[in-house]
């Protein structure tokens, strides 16, 4: 349903780092950054395709307002939950915050592991290992 998200960062060196090595561990990869007078962005994807963007705040000058979006979070797919943890050790070193340790979520359904972090921007974000199938 959703072809790609963004969201801008306060320090675009530091984002990119953390975001090119926590998202590697997940299978994704930066594939494109743009670095003109307006932007500087970054996308974040696999198989050729970017679906998460990170932007420069300090080129519009609204860093205040970077990660307030109440409620706002990414849930980025895991392979397996072995990879979730690793993840989540990943950000922890690299500056995120615990928002919720590596477990199973039964409340969302049976088969759903998951971590949370706030990324050092104050975004809130999340990988997840997913067995459900729907019917």
């Amino acid at each position: 349903m959703i072809d790609h998200i963004s969201f801008s960062v306060k320090n675009f060196e530091q984002s990119q780092d953390f975001y090119d090595k926590t998202l590697s561990i997940l299978g994704y990869e930066r594939l494109m950054n743009f670095d003109t007078e307006e932007h500087q962005v970054a996308g974040y994807g696999k198989n050729g395709k970017p679906s998460f963007w990170i932007g420069d705040s300090s080129l519009s000058g609204k860093e205040e307002e970077v990660g307030k979006a109440k409620g706002f979070h990414v849930g980025f797919l895991a392979p397996d939950v072995a990879s979730v943890h690793q993840w989540y050790e990943k950000c922890l070193e690299l500056g995120g915050t615990d928002n919720g340790a590596p477990g199973p979520r039964a409340e969302y359904h049976p088969g759903y592991y998951g971590a949370f972090i706030i990324d050092p921007n104050g975004w809130r974000i999340e990988a997840c290992f997913q067995t459900y199938q729907g019917g």
